[in-house]
């Protein structure tokens, strides 16, 4: 199996949870792995595609929606090879979507933040649907508390600039945001060292990981998904021959 990532897997958050399902997959399951950490590039997308197929890996997950279209591209020339890719609905052929619903925790703590803030700002790495589905979770959580709950919201164009998504953070905490939430790979946790340098009134929630000791004294709570275990049982299910019919009962 081999891994591409958006990104330095020694990080924590995003890319670190890719990198902890490779590794759950060769642990459980005994398979060879690689990974490669690329830069917001889809020419070098499709080409860590094509090596690793070539070299006949069976499985290649594309840690991120950026990287379906590269995938689907790919995947023409090597039908025996399976591409997942993480934050993607797709299912054609051998391209297959390992899609975390984030809305739901985002719901959450959009709720929790109408119930206690003023007034949120939600700092975003590129427009991609599942980052839109996650601040559209936020939104509709605090909007179920206070319809006229301000909200802002910016993308900062990448997953890995800290500064870009520091700066963005600082800025909303500026226009008086008072529940700031990161979520930008990489880059998230710029967004957390400006929200602990504002100071405790300020408040956020972990992502993926757990950011605690960036911003101790403003992480309300965590959203840590288990991604390694859900990757780990697909690999199960396609070296088995049944990944198919699995997702196509379970939608």
């Amino acid at each position: 199996m081999g891994l591409l990532v958006p990104g330095s897997v020694s990080e924590e958050g995003w890319n670190r949870i890719g990198y902890n399902a490779l590794k759950g997959v060769e642990e459980q399951l005994g398979a060879q792995i690689s990974y490669i950490e690329l830069q917001q590039n889809p020419a070098s997308f499709e080409k860590a595609f094509y090596d690793y197929a070539s070299q006949g890996y069976q499985v290649i997950l594309g840690h991120g929606f950026e990287f379906q279209d590269a995938a689907l591209s790919v995947a023409e020339d090597y039908p025996d090879t399976i591409f997942l890719i993480s934050s993607s609905d797709i299912h054609e052929g051998n391209v297959i979507g390992l899609n975390t619903d984030a809305s739901q925790p985002f719901y959450l703590m959009g709720f929790v933040a109408a119930k206690m803030g003023k007034k949120a700002g939600l700092v975003g790495g590129m427009e991609i649907p599942p980052i839109q589905q996650a601040f559209a979770g936020f939104k509709a959580g605090a909007r179920s508390v206070d319809p006229d709950f301000p909200i802002s919201e910016a993308y900062i164009g990448n997953f890995t600039d800290t500064t870009a998504a520091k700066e963005a953070a600082l800025s909303m905490i500026a226009q008086g945001a008072d529940f700031v939430v990161p979520n930008a790979s990489g880059a998230t946790v710029g967004g957390y060292q400006a929200i602990a340098e504002a100071g405790p009134d300020v408040k956020t929630f972990s992502i993926f990981s757990d950011f605690t000791q960036v911003a101790p004294q403003n992480i309300l709570g965590l959203y840590v998904a288990d991604y390694a275990q859900g990757v780990v049982d697909v690999v199960s299910a396609i070296r088995e021959g049944t990944s198919r019919n699995r997702m196509s009962s379970s939608g």
